[in-house]
């Protein structure tokens, strides 16, 4: 109330910079919200009149002084190059030159020169959304009236091509159905990931994480390098909400960070992304069933999940390889290479150290896909079809003692490799280990099923083929006949 004399200022700030600084300090003022979309700089000195003369009319004051005016580097309009061609392409529709030029300086857009192909014009300073020749037309579309462009009789088409992100799409959907049908729930996690959860891992190293510069906290403070740790967070909110036994898959990217790969000139060589397929398993198979008698899941039923996954996509399981697999994320788990050695996964049981930091107390079984590098895989694939062969398939089976070591894997390669043509399938039906057995081995039973789509097998074929299977097995696996 003991205010008599006033001094005046008015001024305008860069948007950029204010934004910039509005946006560290964490302050939303009213300033900030108008500064940092623009004002125009010529402005100043009438807006500080207007302000002189309310004060004069509403508190009647006296006006004293001359205006001061420091403007160093005054702004220029917007220098505009448009071309009627342009603006029939973009619109189109073709609209008079002389109404294009009435449109213009409707709205004070100065013309500077003009010649018989276009415009050069000057946009005032006020309108700061207003720099480009597709923002002028657009102006001039929406004076014109965008219910003034008529459809044309004319249907402009062009042949579209299936790309590889459409196959890619096609086959995902196609594979999240049958993974519904099997009684999984697809889980959308976020991308963004505690570091922590990386720490102490050799698999999955803290060091290759892609870390964010501002995170907004700790728990989102860096991009997953893999979708278990997400998956392991849904697991354990369900089974403390009971809700224990799961079936849960996820698409989603995975980022790493390799400074090995660094390369002068080129940003980002030490980055990478990857699309991968998650499968989480956990809980009971059945369980309080009039039909069956419960029944734990197991590691081997996640395995017949990601088999069916192999075979839907067109993935020939004679080429893939599932190896022993020793990281600090299984305590016992599987890798899932082809024969070329390209490495399509992992699988396994988890980790109970890892199960126990995200406060699980059962098991968790887990396989995690490349889907880039399965596309590349089936790429090439194509579905045939053959007749169903009218002769008989012919089953011989084998009683073999192994060290225990030795996985079927090994046994179903050997034998297909051995023969390709007449054997179509390798399968396991028994493994015995205890008593009346060596030290160190085990007993594998297994069935080999052989058939010839052109006539029916005699049995000197029959022997031929499965003396030539045994000697490999022998030789290669030290395999004896029980």
């Amino acid at each position: 109330e003991q205010t008599k004399n006033v001094f005046l200022e008015s001024a305008t700030f860069h948007p950029t910079w204010i934004r910039k600084t509005a946006r560290r300090f964490g302050l939303n003022t009213d300033a900030s919200f108008r500064y940092e979309r623009g004002l125009d700089p010529n402005q100043t000195v009438e807006v500080m009149k207007r302000a002189a003369l309310l004060i004069q009319e509403v508190a009647g004051g006296t006006i004293t002084g001359a205006i001061q005016d420091i403007y160093p580097v005054p702004a220029a309009p917007y220098r505009v190059e448009l071309t009627y061609g342009k603006v029939n392409t973009l619109i189109g529709k073709v609209i008079p030159v002389e109404t294009v030029k009435s449109i213009l300086e409707s709205l004070e857009m100065k013309i500077v020169s003009e010649t018989a192909e276009g415009l050069v014009i000057d946009v005032p300073v006020y309108r700061i959304d207003v720099q480009r020749d597709v923002d002028v037309i657009e102006d001039i579309l929406r004076i014109y009236g965008y219910n003034n462009v008529e459809f044309s009789d004319n249907v402009k088409s062009n042949l579209s091509y299936q790309t590889p992100t459409d196959r890619s799409y096609k086959l995902q959907n196609l594979i999240s159905e049958q993974l519904c049908g099997c009684g999984f729930n697809e889980i959308l996690n976020n991308s963004l990931t505690r570091s922590a959860y990386y720490d102490n891992l050799s698999t999955y190293p803290v060091s290759h994480c892609v870390m964010l510069m501002n995170p907004l906290s700790a728990d989102l403070n860096c991009m997953r390098q893999t979708l278990l740790f997400g998956g392991l967070e849904s697991v354990e909110h369900n089974a403390k909400r009971k809700n224990g036994n799961i079936r849960f898959f996820e698409f989603g990217n995975c980022y790493d960070y390799n400074v090995d790969h660094k390369k002068e000139g080129e940003t980002l060589a030490e980055f990478s992304e990857d699309y991968r397929l998650g499968l989480w398993v956990s809980g009971s198979r059945v369980d309080n069933s009039w039909a069956h008698p419960d029944e734990k899941s197991s590691v081997y039923e996640l395995k017949a999940y990601v088999e069916n996954i192999l075979v839907r996509l067109g993935v020939n399981l004679q080429k893939v390889i599932f190896g022993n697999l020793a990281n600090d994320i299984y305590s016992a788990g599987l890798s899932i290479t082809t024969s070329s050695g390209r490495q399509l996964g992992t699988m396994g049981i988890v980790s109970p150290k890892l199960c126990k930091e995200m406060d699980i107390d059962t098991d968790v079984y887990y396989a995690e896909l490349s889907w880039t590098l399965l596309m590349k895989e089936v790429k090439k694939s194509k579905v045939t079809f053959s007749e169903i062969s009218k002769f008989p398939a012919v089953k011989r089976d084998l009683a073999l003692l192994l060290d225990k070591t030795v996985q079927f894997a090994e046994i179903e390669k050997i034998a297909t490799d051995s023969e390709r043509k007449l054997l179509k399938d390798v399968a396991l039906f028994d493994v015995y280990e205890g008593k009346n057995l060596p030290a160190g081995k085990k007993s594998y039973a297994v069935s080999f099923y052989l058939q010839d789509e052109g006539k029916t097998l005699n049995d000197k074929q029959i022997d031929a083929i499965m003396k030539k299977i045994q000697t490999n097995l022998e030789q290669k696996l030290g395999a004896q006949l029980r």
